[in-house]
């Protein structure tokens, strides 16, 4: 009998989106969000509404936040879109705090060599101050932003999910996600994607069309460990 004494297969890099995937950042968004709708005398919206609004960057979330509470013109929403901004960045790591399992997750996935990335459709600069206001930086070989590729180049397309593996280096990889932009993003780029259901889901998580879907972090490691023997 041969015995075969080379490792498991798994992924050289597993690549994560940030809001409603590794961050619950739901009540801090939810509250740049109401601090533009009140400066306008809008009703506010509870955490449970805005939850679904995350997903595809301030402006998009803001513009459903306004068209939830009676629309607005283009002039207002660029208005309103900088207010959030400077309320989000002064205010933002009051609330938000990584998922339960989240560490764990992650230091398995660097004990077995993974390099580990966030591609996420926040603007860089604003997923950077999150991740070290919470002392993550260090734990990710690259943070890649919604504004990173340019304009128009956030997730669904496939551009920031290139971007990550050429900057980790290259590799067989797999992509964490909460939204069906993180799902196409990954297909696209040819990766296999895991959905997490505990995210802020614009849809059931069983229509995003992922390969695998994750009720914790507890599942993440066996589930990337099948996925990556397929």
């Amino acid at each position: 009998m041969t015995l075969n004494s080379s490792p498991d297969p798994f992924f050289d890099i597993v690549g994560f989106d940030l809001d409603g995937t590794l961050l619950d950042t739901s009540g801090d968004l939810a509250a740049a969000v109401n601090h533009a709708l009140a400066s306008i005398d809008r009703p506010l919206l509870t955490v449970e509404q805005v939850k679904p609004m995350i997903g595809g960057g301030a402006r998009h979330m803001l513009a459903q936040g306004l068209a939830a509470t009676g629309g607005c013109d283009d002039a207002t929403l660029d208005m309103l879109h900088r207010r959030l901004l400077d309320h989000y960045e002064a205010n933002i790591a009051v609330l938000t705090r990584p998922y339960p399992g989240t560490l764990a997750a992650l230091d398995t996935l660097a004990a077995r060599g993974v390099r580990i990335a966030v591609v996420t459709n926040k603007l860089e600069s604003l997923a950077r101050k999150v991740i070290d206001a919470l002392d993550l930086t260090r734990r990710f070989a690259c943070i890649i932003g919604g504004d990173t590729m340019g304009p128009g180049n956030g997730k669904p397309s496939p551009k920031p999910i290139y971007e990550m593996l050429a900057r980790c280096g290259g590799g067989t990889a797999a992509f964490v996600g909460d939204s069906i932009f993180d799902v196409q993003a990954g297909h696209a780029a040819g990766l296999p994607t895991v959905a997490c259901s505990f995210g802020f889901l614009m849809q059931p998580v069983e229509e995003l069309g992922a390969d695998a879907i994750i009720d914790g972090f507890d599942a993440l490691i066996p589930t990337l460990e099948r996925l990556a023997v397929r």
